[in-house]
């Protein structure tokens, strides 16, 4: 046995050295692909300032496999570094200038660089261009004066330099170094701002602008600080904001200087909203400048500065324009492409302004051309590819902040041979082109006359006649005799060629067919002189003149028109030269354009037109009007514009109407321009106001307010002074923030402008946080859990903070969240606080968050403090304030009015939000009003789902596996998805194969695809409210039927691919490693050695284990067939005996069944008696008794006599001491047909002569479910293999009791229980089944059933039938081999 052992294992080793070989030796033949060459440049020059007479550097640093030579252009020119001593070329390919030269007639050194690397038989690339500006000589455009300022003013100190000088000035007072704060800037003209002046501001002041050794001073200037009168001083701007431009992530300061007495208080507005100058990004500096920190493209816009005091308002606004560097939102691909292939490099970039594209080949601008075009704005498209098209393009954008760039590699690929060694088809037979139109051609031609195969495919070569460069166009489907090439120009000669191609290579090409492409049709040119001018508000008059290039007669126009900026154009036909379009919205602009009809279709479209509707009065009235008290004499009126779509016109101002109580007499007073609050003075003491407010335009005034009443004040409040302290401070500490309350100060006399808080770990000082001065609570949050803070508040005015109050608390720790029982609203009302006011204000009840639309929710509510009919008489408001919980943390935004609701719009679809309501009446308001929560309805969704990938089933080439990801905006639940699947990307919409997906489900197969064609895929998303967007199109080559032996992902690649546009490479995957779209691998061909090598090794060991496993079997079986079984069970008595000498046999943990060879769990059983028993199976079905119905009843009554002995607990810690070694399966197919086992009792008991199974009986009738016993439940959801059994041979087995009769059943036979009668059945114990592994096929299930056992006297009488047993000598001596093959099994396993 041994020897036979060691021949086979010779035999496998040379078999697996043979197979290497052949590997090796295949490998070498084929041919080496080529690979993309990295290279980029690893350091890119940037802009620099230089210093004139100091050394620059302009860092470059390129990288490649082979050592790039590194070269420099000077504004668009190369320079000669050899012979130049100021210019030096670093080991890096950085650009070294020694010492910088620059003068006012000679500027050698300024100007623009670019790093242009090469690698020699490679290509070049260009790196991006950087600027290098010199700073001038210091001089000063303004220079300081002597001012003299009162005390709380603010003052200007010109020192206007050049922009490239500021980064160099600097101020000094009395020659001694300024510092520079909040109070005190520099300005980006390098002009000196002071705010609220102060003695110690006096003194001589000068600017100094210092470069390297060069130091010049201005003029020294005086500021006399003269203390403050308290005359009244008339308003006005020092410094107002000017429009700016600034490059995005930098910081903008809007400047905003005024000065007056009262101190003017600056506020800015954004676009219509006030900015709150708290916030983290926007500050107040310098008394009133603007400071935004990292800008980004939202903060484009209008900005308005409103300076205002007790006697006056002023206002300047400026246009902040923010520039976005150039971006790529998509990079070029490196691409594999054969000879007259088409291919499209893919560039998408962003940016503000718009930047500009430019393409570069190997360092050199290409050119557009019949053959380079320039498509969808950047891509870049080369038809019919030659040699000389190799090398490095690179995407270069641009725009006024900055450029940017990205290069790929095209590699040009010779054709590779087939690795059959076959003949190729003959040359088509038969070229003609059946169907000639100006733009395409049809060819046909017939079946090459020697084909040498099926699945023949063909490629049409094309060309101009006379030009050097052939295109391609393939068959869709082999066996395919026909093609349309498109997009060919009008009365063109074109040549073109058919060659066929089957799986040994390419044939012979056809005979070259000339055919001319017709001219075009003759339809009618441009209408000239278009024109469009508005006739009214909603009318517009177009014009035209007939065609000069008619070509027959015009039988009618179509005039297209749409509102701009909203994409959905109609059309009208129209018969003479004029049309009136009416119905149209007042004051909205209109592009129009006409295209002329006759009988051979339509024509050419003229250039659009635009045209704008006239103005119109507003048709609605300013939104939310509100008053505010400033003092006795002066109520400040506040109101936002009319909605959108109803100013029809440009808003000129407002007109505001106001009374005294209810006189039917009103004063009227107009604003101009954008805005939107008026201060209102000269008004009596203690007396109602109402005012209104009305929209002018230049046609009039529209629809007017409701009355909004407000009382002035008996008396002035006090500002000369600071506040006093707040009345009261408490704190509730949370784990990661703090809740703030306060009350104001007790003598409300006083004016408070704000609170002011500050707080940290130990010092109040380390952050401060700015409220306004109607707000009762904060949450100060992002704090660290178990932390002791600080907390200060003082109150503010113009005249400055005044004396805080403190109070400290200590975070929570994580594992003490909030109680929920606790109730905000209460805490904020808590009884202990002490309010100086007598009528403090309610918060609003009954808040009601009402649904309308996907982004329209209507909040109401109700105030206790009005009357019960809810009438609104006074000057009170409401601020409603609403957010969503995603993402976390977000803000909270607000609006105010003064009704009892207010629509909130421009929410997002299918989003949970929460609406509060806050109540103000002059310097009261309450707190925040219990929540109400209103969900938006879904629509419809906004985006496609996203990264869409494609793979083939491993093993499987005709089923693709297609994934993705859920849209970015569902919208709403998802419910579904369709997949869109076709060979033409740019077919219609309802000639692609459709697949649905229902559910969330993120992944589809999909089956039956054809061999080696390319497929397209799209996917929509669908919700409740129908469908969204469909996701670009992916294209997937599925892979060769003879390509077996590759990974499913080395046969083909999925890649993006617009409509209307080829796929970059075409047939050819963009990444090294994968093969082109033709079927030929790309990467060199020892890449596959390891695989299989693999795969040689792992069949060799199997079948080597496979071996020695059976050889065991086979030597075991031999031996065991030489021993006879002898020995009878004994009687009652007898077992006794053979129980007493069973102490010392220790029965193994595991049963063997020789032909199943499966491992079972046993249990050593307690019973202090166990019986052995002999369980005959019957050889064949005809053996089986049949049922006798009378014995029904006994059986159901005896059903749960006999148990097995094996527990849960004791498999699981068998299987602990396993190590939880998986079960060995052994296929033996060999077998003779496998029958199921079926325990059925009989009325009398069934035997095999010379064959018996001892088992061991459990006569206790309470035992816990033995190892046999289980669940039907579990049967049918594990479905697992049911055991199969040779009937030649018994189950010898030591641990599970068996009925007194079996049965076979033949597996054609139906599989219902034998005992099924009439009545009530027995109940039967389900059996769970065992699983008997097989390679290459799978068993059918057959059911195991054990019946109830006998009872007591029939298992006498059975015992005493019995002739044979095992003798304990001699099943000790079995137990210990089967014992030691055990570990021969594991260790085999284990190997």
């Amino acid at each position: 046995m041994a020897e036979r052992g060691a021949h086979l294992l010779l035999s496998l080793t040379f078999l697996l050295l043979l197979l290497f070989t052949t590997a090796a030796k295949s490998t070498d033949k084929g041919s080496v692909a080529r690979h993309f060459t990295p290279f980029w440049f690893l350091v890119e020059p940037a802009d620099i300032l230089a210093v004139r007479g100091s050394p620059a550097v302009l860092n470059c640093s390129a990288y490649s496999d082979l050592a790039p030579r590194v070269e420099w252009k000077k504004d668009g020119t190369f320079l000669n570094l050899a012979s130049d001593d100021r210019r030096q070329l670093l080991p890096d390919g950085s650009l070294l200038l020694t010492s910088v030269v620059h003068s006012k007639h000679n500027k050698p050194d300024e100007g623009y660089y670019q790093c242009v690397a090469t690698v020699d038989s490679l290509g070049t690339i260009n790196s991006r261009v950087a600027r290098l500006t010199v700073a001038g000589l210091p001089r000063f455009n303004s220079q300081p004066d002597t001012l003299m300022v009162y005390q709380g003013d603010s003052v200007v100190l010109s020192c206007d330099v050049n922009l490239d000088l500021v980064p160099f000035t600097r101020w000094e007072l009395n020659k001694e170094p300024l510092d520079l704060d909040e109070r005190i800037i520099s300005l980006p003209s390098g002009a000196l701002v002071i705010s609220n002046v102060n003695e110690s501001d006096a003194g001589l002041y000068r600017c100094i602008v210092e470069i390297a050794a060069t130091m010049k001073a201005s003029d020294e200037a005086k500021v006399e600080v003269l203390p403050e009168t308290g005359m009244a001083r008339q308003l006005q701007f020092l410094r107002p904001p000017v429009p700016s431009s600034k490059v995005q992530g930098q910081d903008m300061l809007m400047l905003c200087v005024a000065t007056g007495f009262p101190p003017p208080r600056i506020q800015w507005m954004f676009n219509d909203k006030l900015i709150d100058s708290s916030g983290n990004r926007s500050k107040l500096i310098g008394g009133g400048s603007l400071l935004i920190l990292n800008i980004t493209e939202e903060d484009t816009g209008m900005y308005t500065c409103l300076a205002g005091n007790e006697n006056d308002t002023l206002q300047a606004s400026a246009e902040l324009m923010v520039q976005v560097p150039p971006q790529f939102i998509k990079r070029p691909n490196n691409i594999y492409a054969h000879e007259s292939m088409d291919i499209v490099f893919e560039c998408e970039v962003s940016g503000v302004p718009s930047p500009s594209v430019k393409w570069v080949k190997n360092g050199d601008a290409v050119i557009p051309s019949d053959y380079f075009k320039i498509i969808n704005e950047h891509n870049l498209q080369v038809l019919g590819l030659v040699k000389s098209d190799e090398g490095f393009y690179q995407c270069m954008a641009e725009n006024d902040a900055g450029n940017v760039q990205a290069s790929a590699q095209l590699i040009i690929l010779e054709h590779a041979q087939a690795a059959g060694s076959g003949p190729t088809p003959s040359a088509p037979r038969d070229v003609v082109a059946s169907l000639v139109s100006t733009r395409f051609i049809k060819l046909t031609w017939r079946l090459p006359a020697e084909p040498h195969g099926d699945n023949i495919t063909y490629t049409v070569y094309y060309k101009p006649e006379g030009s050097s460069r052939e295109r391609i166009e393939n068959t869709s489907r082999p066996g395919e005799l026909q093609v349309t090439i498109q997009s060919l120009m009008p009365e063109t000669k074109y040549v073109f060629r058919v060659v066929a191609h089957n799986k040994n290579g390419l044939g012979e090409s056809s005979t070259p067919l000339k055919v001319a492409t017709q001219p075009e049709v003759q339809v009618p040119g441009p209408a000239p002189n278009l024109r469009a001018f508005a006739t009214s508000p909603t009318s517009i008059t177009v014009t035209w003149d007939m065609p000069l290039s008619g070509n027959g007669e015009i039988q009618n126009y179509k005039l297209y028109y749409m509102e701009k900026g909203m994409g959905n154009e109609q059309f009208v036909d129209v018969g003479g030269l004029s049309y009136t379009i009416n119905g149209l919205k007042k004051y909205a602009e209109y592009s129009f354009r006409v295209v002329a009809h006759n009988k051979h279709g339509l024509g050419v479209s003229t250039e659009d037109v635009v045209a704008r509707t006239f103005s119109d009065v507003p048709s609605a009235a300013p939104q939310n009007l509100t008053l505010e008290v400033r003092n006795s004499k002066s109520i400040m009126v506040q109101w936002q514009q009319p909605p959108p779509g109803t100013h029809n016109g440009q808003i000129t101002g407002y007109k505001i109407r106001y009374r005294k109580g209810l006189r039917k007499s009103d004063t009227t007073e107009s604003t101009g321009g954008i805005q939107l609050f008026q201060l209102i003075e000269g008004l009596e003491r203690g007396t109602e106001y109402s005012f209104r407010v009305a929209a002018m335009t230049v046609n009039g005034t529209g629809p007017v307010t409701e009355w909004v009443s407000a009382e002035t004040f008996e008396s002035d409040l006090d500002e000369s002074r600071v506040p006093d302290k707040p009345s009261s401070l408490h704190v509730r500490p949370l784990v990661t923030s703090i809740v703030v309350s306060w009350t104001p100060p007790e003598n409300q006399d006083i004016v408070v402008r704000g609170y002011a808080i500050g707080y940290g770990i130990g010092s109040p000082h380390a952050q401060t946080i700015k409220v306004d001065y109607k707000q009762r609570y904060y949450t100060i949050e992002n704090l660290d859990p178990s932390s002791h803070y600080v907390i200060t508040l003082k109150a503010f005015n113009n005249m400055g903070e005044g004396e805080p109050v403190y109070e400290s608390a200590v975070t929570r720790p994580l594992s003490d969240p909030l109680d929920p029982e606790v109730d905000v609203y209460d805490y904020f009302n808590a009884p202990y606080t002490p309010v100086p006011d007598p009528t403090p204000m309610l918060p609003p009840v009954g808040v009601q968050a009402t649904v309308l639309s996907h982004d329209n929710i209507k909040v109401t509510w109700a105030d206790n403090s009005l009357p019960k009919n809810q009438k609104i008489t006074d000057a009170r408001y409401y601020t409603v304030r609403w957010k969503t919980n995603i993402p976390a943390n977000t803000k909270y935004k607000t609006s105010n009015t003064t009704n009892l609701a207010h629509m909130v719009t421009g929410l997002k679809p299918n989003t949970l939000y929460e609406f509060s309501v806050m109540v103000t009446k002059g310097r009261r308001s309450s707190t925040w009003s219990m929540t109400a929560h209103g969900t938006t309805f879904e629509t419809i969704p906004n985006s496609p789902p996203k990264d869409v990938t494609v793979v083939s089933k491993e093993g499987k080439p005709r089923i693709i596996i297609i994934n993705w990801q859920p849209p970015s905006e569902a919208n709403g639940k998802i419910t579904g998805y369709i997949i869109y699947y076709s060979t033409d990307v740019n077919a219609e919409v309802h000639d692609w194969v459709i697949e649905p997906v229902v559910g969330n489900r993120l992944t589809h197969q999909i089956q039956d695809l054809t061999l080696d064609t390319p497929y397209y895929f799209k996917i929509q998303a669908r919700n409740s409210k129908g469908m969204g967007p469909m996701s670009e199109a992916v294209q997937f080559r599925t892979p060769k039927a003879e390509s077996s032996d590759k990974m499913p992902n080395d046969q083909a690649s999925g890649s993006s691919v617009k409509p209307g546009g080829r796929h970059s490479g075409d047939d050819f995957a963009t990444s090294v490693g994968k093969p082109s779209l033709s079927g030929n691998p790309t990467s060199m061909g020892e890449n596959n050695i390891p695989m299989i090598v693999i795969v040689i090794v792992s069949v060799g060991a199997f079948t080597i284990i496979v071996v020695v496993v059976v050889a065991v079997i086979c030597t075991y079986r031999t031996t065991s067939k030489q021993k006879k079984k002898r020995a009878a069970c004994k009687s009652t008595n007898g077992s006794h005996k053979y129980k007493a000498s069973s102490k010392d046999l220790k029965p193994p943990d595991l049963w063997i069944h020789h032909e199943r060879l499966e491992l079972k769990p046993i249990d050593k059983s307690p019973e202090p008696n166990p019986v052995m028993t002999d369980t005959p199976i019957p050889r064949t079905s005809q053996d089986i008794t049949p049922v006798d119905s009378s014995l029904e009843n006994s059986i159901h009554q005896r059903r749960n006599s006999y148990r097995g002995h094996e527990s849960e607990d004791s498999i699981s810690a068998l299987a602990g001491r396993r190590g939880m070694r998986p079960k060995m399966m052994m296929p033996f197919d060999a077998q003779p047909p496998q029958q199921s086992v079926r325990n059925t009792p009989s009325t009398e008991p069934l035997s095999i002569p010379g064959q018996s199974i001892c088992s061991v009986e459990h006569p206790d009738p309470d035992t816990g479910p033995g190892f046999l016993s289980t669940s039907s439940e579990e049967e049918t959801n594990r479905n697992p293999p049911t055991a199969h059994v040779r009937p030649s041979h018994p189950l010898k087995s030591f641990a599970v009791p068996n009925s007194s009769g079996t049965s076979f059943e033949s597996p054609v036979l139906p599989s219902t229980p034998l005992l099924a009668q009439a009545g009530t059945a027995p109940q039967l114990h389900s059996v769970k089944t065992a699983s008997i592994g097989t390679l290459g096929r799978t068993r059918s299930p057959m059911p195991v059933t054990v019946p109830s056992a006998p009872d007591i006297p029939e298992t006498s009488k059975m015992l005493e039938e019995v002739e044979s047993n095992y003798e304990p000598d001699e099943l000790t001596e079995e137990m210990a081999h089967l014992e030691g093959l055990m570990k021969d099994l594991n260790a085999i396993t284990t190997a």
